[in-house]
C-alpha cells in the first residue's frame, strides 16, 4: 500500500467509528465545528492517519508537489493540497455543502464538484474526523458491488 512517508501506522490502525484518534472528545455541536476552535488542532499527519485507517485506503500524490490524495478503489475521498491548510471531502449533496459553507464550518473546495467542501485543519477534530470518514463511506458506497466486495470489510 502506498502511503505518505510520515505515516507509520498505515491501514493496520483501527478506527472503530471514530473513538481513538489522538484527539480529545468534544461536545458534538455545530458551534464546536466552526473555525477558530483554538483549544484543539487537527494536523496534516492526523488527517493522514484517519485516512490511512479506512479499509482499502491508498495514498498518492498524483500532481506532485506534496499533495496528500486518499483514494478507495481509485476514487478520491480526501485531498489535502500542497500548502495543507484544508482537507477536501465529499458531502451528501450540494445542499449539505452549501449549508456547511454558509454556517462557516467549511469553505468551497477548489477544483472539485460543488458537493465537496474544504474543511480547515483548525476545525474541531471530531467534526473533521467525522467528515473524512463520511466522505470515505460515500465514495465507497458509490462503487460497484463487485468492487465493494473486493475491498476489506468496514
Amino acid at each position: 500500500m502506498n502511503r505518505p512517508p510520515e505515516i507509520s501506522a498505515g491501514n493496520g490502525a483501527t478506527d472503530s467509528g471514530g473513538s481513538c484518534l489522538h484527539a480529545p472528545a468534544l461536545n458534538h455541536c455545530l458551534a464546536s465545528a466552526k473555525r477558530g476552535c483554538k483549544t484543539h488542532f487537527m494536523s496534516r499527519d492526523l488527517v493522514n492517519e484517519i485516512c490511512a485507517a479506512q479499509p482499502g485506503a491508498e495514498w498518492s500524490d498524483p500532481w506532485g508537489g506534496g499533495h496528500d490524495c486518499w483514494k478507495v478503489a481509485g476514487k478520491i475521498f480526501a485531498l489535502t493540497g500542497a500548502v495543507g491548510t484544508h482537507v477536501s471531502v465529499k458531502t451528501d449533496s450540494i445542499e449539505v455543502a452549501e449549508f456547511l459553507i454558509e454556517t462557516g464550518v467549511a469553505d468551497r473546495a477548489p477544483y472539485m464538484h460543488r458537493s465537496w467542501v474544504a474543511m480547515p485543519l483548525d476545525s474541531a477534530p471530531d467534526e473533521l474526523a467525522h467528515r473524512i470518514r463520511h466522505s470515505y463511506r460515500l465514495v465507497r458506497g458509490a462503487l460497484t458491488k463487485k468492487v465493494q466486495a473486493s475491498l476489506p470489510p468496514l
